[in-house]
């Protein structure tokens, strides 16, 4: 376990913090949709069409951000 700290710590993986803010939006906004979906199962169809537009425009305009 020390090696694999110690090889993060080397290629500065734990003090990049570069889209962490978007990363953790991203997966709060997800939690929060399969909550919603395993809760009210009547919204689950419009939140399965809404993820798979997203994923959609993601894989055709790619994942990087403006400006990166």
């Amino acid at each position: 376990m020390n090696t694999i700290i110690e090889i993060s710590l080397r290629l500065k993986i734990w003090k990049d913090t570069r889209g962490q803010d978007l990363m953790e939006n991203a997966l709060l906004g997800g939690f929060l949709a399969a909550a919603s979906g395993a809760t009210l199962p009547q919204l689950a169809g419009s939140i399965c069409t809404v993820l798979s537009k997203v994923v959609y425009v993601l894989a055709v305009h790619g994942t990087t951000a403006p400006g990166a």
